[in-house]
């Protein structure tokens, strides 16, 4: 993926705003149960930035600890949820990205959580059976 690229997006009600200055190192769908319950999805869709990379240029998400290593972002007035940050990462849900559209899922991860009628899913794409910490090979 390219370097230079400036992606922007935010939460529902617009009282939250992000932009990314780069492109991003990875593109996943998420299977596992955390994921599932804070989207309220069968799965999610997230690029992964560096986190300097990320700047809030209106508001800020509220945090919440979802495991000893990673906080999820979301909206505290409409709910939505943005992002989650682990180390010097951040992963912005590609729901909340203006155009969407723009980046292309590259694997999938946590499949061994992976909702059983989500299996017509035939997409191609590399399977993980748990988290996969490093970007995919290209």
């Amino acid at each position: 993926m390219t370097t230079e690229a400036t992606f922007e997006g935010g939460c529902l009600c617009t009282a939250v705003r992000w932009r990314a200055s780069c492109a991003p190192t990875r593109v996943v769908h998420c299977h596992c149960e955390m994921c599932r319950r804070s989207s309220g999805a069968a799965f999610i869709t997230a690029a992964a930035f560096p986190l300097a990379a990320v700047q809030w240029e209106r508001g800020e998400p509220t945090w919440y600890q979802s495991s000893p290593e990673a906080s999820r972002g979301f909206c505290a007035r409409c709910g939505s949820w943005l992002s989650w940050r682990r180390g010097e990462e951040i992963w912005l849900t590609v729901g909340t990205f203006d155009h969407p559209e723009a980046v292309v899922p590259q694997e999938h991860h946590m499949v061994d959580a992976q909702l059983s009628w989500v299996r017509q899913l035939e997409d191609g794409l590399p399977r993980h059976a748990g988290l996969q910490r490093e970007p995919a090979a290209s």
